[in-house]
């Protein structure tokens, strides 16, 4: 909260407990921190790491899609957070309800793979991947929209 101006803590501080609650766990679970990354070079990382996993699958090495899941699961936590990357705007409870569903899509079928992977099961590894992409591309609709577009061009 330190490092967001007074605009943003403002918008956090009106969020509901069940919301905040949300938040806090998804920092919680994460013990990567940065102090430099910004959400865009986050994200580029988690794209590698589940490029990785694909990779892996296609060689059959378990070990190296295990250690990419788990690397993605356990991504860095951006500079100032997640909430310092949203418009003003879309930090509310309406916004933010599905932040938490996307996530455990995203990160708990990450894990769900590493462990298929350890096992040997690459064949129930390979069945997560999609699940994992469709829950990347629900979060990136909802909070980034489409790259390269500008409400301001006709």
């Amino acid at each position: 909260m330190s490092l967001l101006d007074n605009e943003l803590q403002q918008k956090i501080v009106k969020l509901s407990p069940s919301t905040k609650k949300t938040l806090i766990s998804i920092y919680r679970h994460h013990d990567r921190h940065s102090q430099q990354a910004t959400l865009r070079q986050v994200m580029h990382e988690v794209g590698k790491e589940y490029e990785m996993m694909a990779s892996a699958l296609f060689m059959d090495n378990p070990e190296m899609a295990a250690d990419a899941a788990r690397r993605l699961a356990n991504h860095r936590i951006p500079r100032g957070g997640l909430i310092a990357y949203l418009k003003p705007e879309h930090i509310n409870d309406q916004y933010l309800a599905g932040l938490d569903s996307m996530n455990a899509a995203v990160e708990g079928n990450a894990i769900k793979f590493a462990q298929a992977a350890e096992k040997g099961d690459m064949a129930t590894a390979a069945s997560l991947l999609s699940p994992i992409a469709n829950a990347c591309i629900s979060c990136h609709a909802t909070f980034r929209g489409k790259p390269g577009t500008n409400p301001h061009i006709k």
